[in-house]
């Protein structure tokens, strides 16, 4: 695996190099280099948990808040999911080369679009050390090479995994290039990276507002956007209540600092007397900050709720915040989401499928969910093994980044002499 002790342009021109072999390299070669990882990270698990401690322990010290050190911890129970979506990736069909269409034309050209890696795919993250294998396992599988920068604040755990994945390439007899990790630098390495025209072929950031204003100033290269969540809970006047009640809850306290979760209640007001009362105290209880409306104040009962700002609408917490809302109808509750959601993932709780179809139809989000929590957006939830990241843009691919998101196409015809007249 290369090393960071190159200079940008070093690492990414031998990635290109890197990237041209891993696009001719057989399904057999990839899966096994994911498999040898998986079992490396199973065997590692002490010595991955002691280098993650030192980086919590550094992030508590620069005062990361409490979502931050979340998204950078790791567990026994992180590591075997980690290992299991890398396995779960090597037994998913490899996409390189699978024929999306094909057809024959009247002077009996074959043509066939067929799908091929990327490249070199470039990840900049944040403070999660599973991006690092998550992003490495899916490139690599898709035929891309990967150049990743983790945030100085997993540097310990991310150095690790990086040794883990080398010594499976070195294994596999694949090229050390094929992934490399950049660390240790600023911004300007940021911008470097950001403008490796004809080297980095897609940019994927995972982080806030933040990196992607700052990518936005400088990229040369395509940037896909896996950007923030200000997601949505909506309760129709129709809803099962208790249905309605556990998917909020959910949706909001299961694991608040990430970008799939809640953080705004809508509930239309024919329900809100009913529903309001009882689920903000269970949110409440379990230490959800509640900020209303003038009627969600109203109808919250014992629940403590402030008054929401303007700015509430339009804020992604990542913390156990969330603003509620009392609407007068389905159109309501369908125009505030496409206002202030960033596109993310946004629900309905609804027993009419009629209600839950103009709800999917009208909200322009990446994934929209009737009857059921926001956390499900999730490439590994959605059966893709792992995910890069979550796009919110809409080309060339939108929702959960995995194998077939890290392809484009390419023509390939089959002729017997023609020439065109």
């Amino acid at each position: 695996m290369a090393t960071a002790t190159k200079t940008v342009v070093e690492v990414c021109r031998e990635a290109k190099d890197a990237s041209h072999l891993l696009a001719r390299a057989s399904r057999d070669e990839k899966d096994a280099w994911l498999r040898d990882l998986a079992d490396r990270i199973e065997a590692g698990v002490e010595p991955l948990l002691e280098a993650n401690r030192a980086d919590v322990e550094a992030g508590r010290e620069q005062g990361l808040n409490e979502a931050l050190l979340d998204r950078l911890t790791l567990t026994e129970a992180r590591i075997a999911e980690m290992a299991k979506g890398v396995r779960e990736i090597a037994d998913l069909d490899d996409p390189v080369g699978e024929v999306v269409e094909g057809w024959t034309l009247e002077n009996g050209l074959e043509v066939e679009k067929k799908r091929v890696p990327i490249g070199v795919v470039a990840v900049i993250y944040e403070a999660r050390p599973n991006v690092t294998v998550d992003a490495a396992a899916l490139c690599l599988k898709s035929g891309n090479a990967a150049v990743l920068r983790g945030s100085s604040s997993a540097e310990s755990s991310n150095g690790f995994l990086s040794g883990l994945i080398g010594l499976a390439l070195a294994a596999a007899e694949l090229p050390a290039a094929s992934v490399s990790l950049l660390s240790g630098g600023g911004h300007e390495q940021l911008e470097e990276l950001a403008t490796q025209e004809g080297l980095v072929d897609l940019i994927i950031p995972r982080g806030g507002e933040g990196l992607k204003e700052a990518l936005k100033k400088v990229a040369k290269v395509p940037v896909m956007y896996a950007a923030a969540g200000n997601c949505h809970v909506y309760v129709h006047q129709d809803a099962d209540l208790e249905m309605a009640e556990r998917v909020a809850y959910n949706a909001k306290v299961q694991r608040p600092g990430v970008c799939n979760a809640a953080e705004t209640l809508l509930v239309h007001r024919d329900v809100a007397a009913d529903l309001l009362p009882g689920l903000l105290a269970q949110l409440s209880a379990a230490g959800v900050e509640l900020v209303g409306d003038q009627r969600a104040r109203e109808e919250a009962g014992s629940a403590p709720v402030g008054e929401a700002t303007a700015a509430d609408w339009d804020t992604e917490y990542h913390g156990l915040k969330m603003a509620v809302g009392v609407v007068d109808s389905l159109g309501d509750a369908i125009q505030h989401v496409n206002r202030h959601g960033t596109g993310h993932s946004d629900a309905i709780l609804t027993s009419s499928r009629e209600v839950g179809d103009e709800f999917t139809d009208a909200v322009d989000s990446a994934a929209v969910y009737v009857n059921a929590s926001t956390r499900f957006t999730d490439g590994y939830e959605f059966g893709m093994g792992a995910e890069i990241g979550n796009s919110t843009q809409k080309l060339h691919a939108r929702g959960p980044i995995g194998l077939r998101e890290l392809t484009t196409t390419k023509y390939v015809v089959h002729g017997s002499g023609q020439i065109r007249e």
